[in-house]
């Protein structure tokens, strides 16, 4: 069988072992590898990205053509159809759209008693936004986290993103960024595009804050620099949890399944039913699928390591187990869906129906694709343009207010032993 299936209670621990809080943690050898890279581009700037770029991704560059410039921008255009044009720009509305609504709802107003209080945001300075690439396009997630950082009001917007076999990026990738309004891009990827971001080098300048989702190099190398300029959060290979009951319809679940292996052979494509009946329906439409299944080699060897079909005895057991494992997706696809996603505290996204696939979220359906992974959503939400902002407070005090809260002000201030605090209350006050 191409997918095993396995029993709740008998597998929840090696389910877990690996996942954040109790696991998760990179490899100490990767982390090493990755700080020696971190420190070349450091210690030889643009140099080193031309040869970290001829050695890994074997494309011969110059210094000066690390930035894709405006013309081929342009030339870009050229490439891809009218079709493919539209469909970005319809992803772009939708993501723009929600983003502006999350922005919209997170500043207000406070008033009581002579007391204001404004909570407002203000955009950072600069962003960088890795955009995987090399031998696939990703225009999606230019769309998410570029859209993102400019609905946040970001002045500078940078895209690295690694170069095809003939130095170019891809066509898609660079149509996306223009239609996004990113302000820079590079032909440059890896753990070196996150040093080159992070600390600069003579073409680069840094940023202050570097987003986006990438292999395990590039989350190793975004894991070291984190200690000097601020990420989102770890994003490694996706993952899909649905959550079915014994009325789910197998032919969805399996297609999901696929679509989510489809990703890589590191992409986790998870079951978790109440049913054994569904779960060998799955089972058996997966490996009828898998035989005439685009990308077959991808997809079979993703299920073949990282699928699985996991039975609980009831609601409640698989509901427990989704939130220890936290998936970057969750479909519900089980009666009462709504009801049951008020029970999920840990998930980067959850799709409720038959009718939300992932796949549909991974391009258009407005929220982000770029989610926390490994684990990591017990603590960290997906991206968003509150990603790319910082809020701060904006206080006025009546003279009434003061007078009633002064004396609250100078018990504290005194119990702390800071009396020059108390004496300036007690100066607005006097007279």
């Amino acid at each position: 069988m191409l997918i095993k299936i396995v029993r709740s209670d008998e597998a929840r621990e090696a389910i877990l072992k690996d996942r954040w809080p109790m696991g998760g943690s990179l490899d100490l050898g990767l982390l090493k590898y990755a700080e020696s890279i971190i420190e070349d581009v450091k210690r030889r700037g643009d140099l080193a990205l031309v040869d970290l770029t001829e050695k890994f991704d074997r494309v011969t560059l110059t210094a000066e053509r690390l930035r894709v410039s405006r013309e081929e921008i342009k030339d870009a255009y050229e490439k891809v159809s009218e079709e493919q044009i539209s469909a970005i720009k319809a992803a772009k509305i939708r993501v723009e759209g929600f983003e502006k609504q999350i922005l919209a709802h997170s500043s207000f107003e406070y008033e009581d008693g002579g007391v204001r209080i404004r909570r407002v945001y203000r955009p950072i300075a600069s962003a960088g936004c890795y955009i995987p690439g090399g031998g696939a396009a990703y225009p999606s997630t230019v769309i998410m986290t570029v859209v993102s950082a400019k609905v946040a009001g970001v002045p500078r917007v940078v895209i690295c993103s690694p170069p095809r076999w003939d130095g170019e990026i891809n066509p898609l990738t660079l149509a996306a960024a223009d239609i996004c309004g990113a302000d820079e891009i590079y032909r440059v990827g890896g753990i070196q595009a996150v040093a080159a971001l992070a600390y600069g080098t003579e073409t680069i300048k840094p940023v202050v804050k570097i987003v986006g989702p990438g292999n395990q190099y590039v989350l190793a190398a975004k894991n070291i620099i984190s200690r000097d300029v601020p990420i989102d959060f770890p994003a490694g290979p996706s993952e899909i949890v649905i959550l079915a009951d014994e009325k789910s319809d197998p032919r969805l679940i399996s297609r999901d399944m696929l679509s989510q292996a489809e990703h890589g052979i590191d992409s986790i494509s998870m079951l978790v039913t109440t049913s054994l009946h569904v779960a060998n329906m799955v089972a058996e439409e997966i490996k009828r699928l898998v035989e005439d299944a685009p990308n077959r080699e991808i997809v079979s060897q993703s299920l073949e390591r990282k699928g699985l079909i996991v039975v609980s005895e009831s609601i409640d057991e698989a509901v427990e187990l989704i939130n220890a494992f936290a998936p970057e997706h969750l479909e519900i696809m089980a009666e009462n869906a709504y009801k049951l996603s008020e029970r999920i505290y840990s998930a980067g996204l959850v799709l409720i129906g038959n009718y939300t696939p992932t796949s549909l979220s991974d391009y258009c359906l407005g929220t982000n694709h770029v989610l926390p992974t490994n684990g990591f959503g017990q603590v960290y939400s997906g991206l968003s343009a509150l990603n790319f902002v910082r809020f701060m407070n904006i206080a006025e005090c009546s003279r009434d207010a003061l007078e009633k809260l002064s004396l609250t002000a100078k018990v504290l201030a005194k119990g702390e032993g800071l009396l020059n605090h108390a004496l300036a209350v007690e100066e607005r006050i006097k007279g």
